[in-house]
C-alpha cells in the first residue's frame, strides 16, 4: 500500500515537471476514484497523458531524472493499446522493489491508432485546490474504465455511480458509450441504482 502523503507530493511533482514541458495530464485510476468519492486501496498514483511516446515521453523521462527521481521507461509496440507507461518513484520497500509510485500512463500510441478517451478528459480536467494536479470528470472516468475493460473496472464504475446518485446519467452516457465495447454500460447504471436504492 503506497504512503498517501508521499505518493501525492511525487504526483504533485510530476504532474507539475510534465506541465513546465509543456505536457498535460490528468489522474485517472483509484486516485480519481478518490476524488470522485469512492476510496480503494491502490498501489500507485496514475496520470494519464497523450503524446508522442519517442519524443515527449522519452523527454519526460529525462527530465524527472534530471530532478533525482527514479524511472523506468516502457515504450510500446505497434500492438500495444497503451502508449507507454512511465513509472516514476523515489524510495524502494525491504525488497528493493519501488515505492510510493506514480505511473505516467501514455494513451497515443502512433503505431496502433485507436480512440481513447484521454485526450478530450485531459482537456476537461478539473483542477484540485491548492494543487497543480488535475482529475478528470465522472464521465470520463468512467470512459477510461469501460476502456480498459476488466471485471475490477466494471465494479469501479459501479461504486463510483453509487457514491455519486447526482451524477448526470445523460452525459455519463454521451461520453462513455463509444468505448462501450461490451455494451455493458447500462447494467452497470443499473446495478448502481439498485445498491442506492437498498441503502435508502
Amino acid at each position: 500500500m503506497l504512503d498517501p502523503a508521499s505518493s501525492l507530493a511525487l504526483a504533485e511533482q510530476v504532474a507539475e515537471t510534465a506541465r513546465q514541458l509543456g505536457v498535460d495530464s490528468a489522474l485517472i485510476g483509484a486516485a480519481a476514484l478518490a476524488v470522485h468519492r469512492y476510496t480503494r486501496g491502490t498501489e500507485d498514483i496514475d496520470l494519464a497523458v497523450a503524446v508522442d511516446p519517442h519524443r515527449e515521453l522519452v523527454a519526460l523521462e529525462k527530465a524527472f531524472a534530471s530532478c533525482g527521481l527514479r524511472t523506468r521507461l516502457r515504450l510500446p509496440d505497434d500492438e500495444d493499446p497503451l502508449g507507454g507507461v512511465l513509472t516514476v518513484w523515489t524510495s524502494v520497500d525491504e525488497e528493493d522493489e519501488p515505492a510510493d509510485v506514480v505511473e505516467v500512463v501514455n494513451f497515443h500510441n502512433p503505431g496502433r491508432l485507436v480512440r481513447t478517451p484521454a485526450r478530450t478528459a485531459i482537456a476537461r480536467a478539473q483542477s484540485l485546490p491548492d494543487s497543480p494536479l488535475r482529475c478528470v470528470t465522472i464521465e470520463d472516468l468512467v470512459a477510461f474504465k469501460l476502456y480498459a475493460g476488466g471485471l475490477m473496472d466494471h465494479a469501479d464504475i459501479v461504486q463510483l455511480l453509487t457514491r455519486n446518485p447526482a451524477a448526470d446519467v445523460d452525459v455519463i452516457r454521451s461520453v462513455a458509450t463509444p468505448f462501450d465495447r461490451g455494451g455493458i454500460l447500462e447494467g452497470l447504471i443499473d446495478q448502481a441504482r439498485s445498491i442506492g436504492a437498498r441503502r435508502r
